[in-house]
């Protein structure tokens, strides 16, 4: 019996990993795009996918014909909207202008195709809202940043 269990769980790694291997960076951008970090400095959505992935891995089993990589970019969501309030400072990241329900919903569905349905349903909101939380983000990532004004160089003749 000890070897049939251990013969279980090399299969169960074995496809887990190859799970994480196909999925894992898109799901690590998901993350970035979510905390609003630098792609290169994200050590808050390693944190984040790291648990939905953990979580993901305890429930392998029981998944039973569910799509692995929707029910850990759910589980990712609900981590981040759990959490959300910690991680409203300004990473830097490409959407650092949105508000964390701004981001979620932008991420759900632009970056991951969800639908306006589905993403109301896992956050709890109308449709209609999710639908203007959307257009909002959108636009204001499409509207220019204001930039400070350029310093003041001195003439050349006063150097």
């Amino acid at each position: 019996m000890g070897e049939r269990r251990a013969e279980s769980t090399r299969r169960r790694t074995r496809e887990f990993e190859a799970f994480v291997a196909g999925a894992g960076g898109r799901l690590l951008h998901a993350a970035t795009l979510l905390t609003a970090e630098l792609p290169e400095d994200n050590p808050d959505a390693r944190r984040l996918l790291t648990d939905a992935l953990a979580h993901t891995y305890a429930a392998w089993d029981r998944l039973r014909g569910e799509d692995p990589y929707s029910r850990t970019r759910q589980d990712l969501a609900v981590r981040f909207a759990r959490a959300a309030w910690r991680r409203h400072r300004a990473g830097g990241g490409v959407l650092c202008r949105l508000t964390p329900r701004e981001r979620l919903v932008l991420v759900l569905r632009l970056y991951e195709g969800v639908t306006e349905e589905q993403t109301a349903a896992q956050l709890g909101l109308p449709v209609e809202r999710v639908r203007e939380i959307c257009h909002r983000a959108v636009a204001t990532v499409h509207t220019p940043q204001a930039r400070p004004p350029a310093a003041r160089t001195a003439p050349a003749e006063a150097l």
